[in-house]
């Protein structure tokens, strides 16, 4: 398969895309370190030399994973799904931590055949938008002033080419919590389309600072992100998987590419599939629903967003 402009593919993997950066002195956050793709990221740049902060579920998920690899870490929870468990994760890093030079936005669920609702915002959401979204915006909002401490702090979060799949309007303000209707992959969607909305906008605001956010898709793999999905879309994805599918180490490769590459040092607000930019959905381009879903997330997540 031939290179592209940066030099990599479908095919590089984490320690390819990785090879000859130091990471020595750079603290690296990373959500959902348990398995796959977190795993992966936190094994390859804890071996560059970054201390990385690993965060799962649980202490104990998180210490399990750390204990399993070589290089300095440092394991810490976070439920992303559970907003005051986000702020706890936070709060945790902050008194540890002076400088954050990456977050790296990796957990998430995908496509649960049963509805589930979190009611701890503002108003009842969906769990895939409360913890794809919502969680993963919690964190970053308390982690900012560390991030921007950083010589050039980067944030990473974890999309996916689903976004394509979500509602008419790209994201369905009225029916945040499926009380219409739930359609798994349509949510799923919908939530891989505000990781995309978030880092668009976050850049914009970030303009005047050190600091850059982008969005990845890291291809089909099997990890446990599936590992609550059923129905007929998930069938057929476990189908054509079997002909695109790649490994975990080329997964994780983008987001690695992503969160250290010199060459990427001022790029920001964009979209990344197979170590390169891509271009997203319609929906994702449009800096007006960004920011109505950075405001509206805002509302939502108040009575987290102080101390």
């Amino acid at each position: 398969m031939a290179k592209s402009q940066s030099g990599f593919n479908r095919r590089s993997t984490t320690e390819q895309v990785t090879e000859g950066i130091d990471l020595s002195g750079k603290t690296i956050l990373i959500t959902g370190v348990n398995s796959g793709l977190g795993y992966e990221s936190m094994r390859v740049l804890a071996m560059r030399g970054a201390h990385v902060i690993g965060a799962a579920r649980t202490l104990e998920k998180a210490q399990a994973a750390c204990d399993s690899i070589e290089g300095c870490t440092t394991p810490i929870a976070c439920e992303l799904g559970d907003p005051a468990s986000v702020v706890a994760c936070a709060r945790g890093v902050i008194s540890q931590f002076e400088v954050i030079d990456v977050l790296m936005a990796n957990a998430g669920i995908m496509s649960p055949a049963e509805l589930s609702l979190v009611n701890d915002y503002a108003r009842p959401l969906e769990a895939q938008f409360a913890t794809n979204h919502m969680g993963h915006f919690l964190l970053i909002h308390h982690l900012l002033p560390l991030l921007k401490r950083a010589t050039q702090g980067r944030i990473v979060l974890l999309s996916s080419m689903g976004h394509v799949q979500s509602p008419k309007g790209g994201i369905d303000f009225d029916n945040l919590d499926c009380h219409q209707g739930y359609n798994p992959w349509e949510t799923y969607g919908q939530s891989k389309l505000a990781n995309i909305l978030c880092a668009r906008h976050l850049n914009t605001l970030l303009a005047d600072t050190a600091v850059t956010a982008n969005a990845v898709h890291p291809g089909v793999i099997k990890t446990n992100l599936s590992r609550n999905s059923a129905g007929l879309m998930f069938r057929v994805i476990q189908f054509f998987a079997n002909f695109v599918e790649r490994t975990v180490p080329q997964g994780a490769a983008t987001q690695c590419y992503v969160a250290t590459h010199p060459s990427l040092a001022t790029t920001g607000g964009e979209y990344f599939a197979d170590c390169n930019i891509k271009q997203p959905s319609e929906y994702a381009l449009d800096d007006a629903l960004a920011s109505r879903l950075w405001d509206e997330s805002v509302t939502l997540a108040a009575a987290y967003l102080d101390g």
